[in-house]
């Protein structure tokens, strides 16, 4: 749980032109005033938007990678570690056909994951998912490796290419783990916790994760 962050992803409120309708009451006053009455469009600015999920620690000097769809487009990316120090991350890349972004904090001697090897995972293993569920950070769930490479057909890509070869799990994953830790009995990453097969919107009994 050390190694795995709440990231905060705010997108900046935005402003808006709306026309002004041409009324009846409208013409009247430009009969009387002069076509130049009230012609600008209307301006007003939305609100700012936000979005959450998790993120893993692969290096002590601060590297986190999580899912690209959690940080896409954001205009500013905070990260919250387990001890609640938070920091603004720096977006290094970004891999739209396997859903993977990588960040950076500036820090040191912070602590992280090592990987471990999910080609050898095999159905029926244990394995734990690591993540900030509903904004609950350092939350741990279990399961077993369901199946291997597993597609669903869940790529956002417009150019239409994707790469998917997910880990089934049985682990409960919901909104907020997007981007967390699956790892093994070890305690290695091979998994970085991505999808749920849901009609509810909520974990109803299988999760996928990007191999390690």
């Amino acid at each position: 749980t050390p190694a795995v962050v709440h990231i905060k992803a705010k997108y900046e409120a935005k402003v808006m032109h709306t026309p002004r309708a041409n009324t009846p009451f409208d013409q009247l006053f430009r009969d009387f005033f002069g076509e130049g009455f009230d012609a600008s469009p209307k301006e007003y600015k939305s609100q700012p938007q936000y979005a959450s999920g998790s993120g893993v620690i692969i290096s002590a000097d601060g590297y986190i990678v999580t899912n690209n769809h959690v940080i896409d487009e954001a205009d500013q990316i905070e990260v919250t570690l387990d001890d609640n120090r938070k920091y603004s991350a720096q977006l290094v890349g970004q891999d739209l056909n396997t859903d993977l972004a990588l960040l950076r904090i500036k820090e040191k001697d912070l602590p992280y994951l090592q990987f471990g090897n999910s080609d050898t995972l095999q159905v029926g293993e244990w394995i734990l998912a690591v993540g900030n569920p509903f904004n609950l950070t350092s939350t741990v769930t279990k399961g077993i490796v369901s199946a291997k490479a597993r597609t669903i057909d869940i790529s956002q890509n417009k150019s239409g290419m994707r790469i998917e070869a997910f880990i089934q799990t049985d682990a409960a994953v919901n909104r907020g783990n997007s981007g967390g830790a699956l790892v093994n009995l070890k305690g290695e990453l091979v998994g970085i916790n991505t999808a749920i097969a849901t009609n509810t919107g909520n974990f109803t009994g299988y999760s996928f994760a990007i191999p390690a």
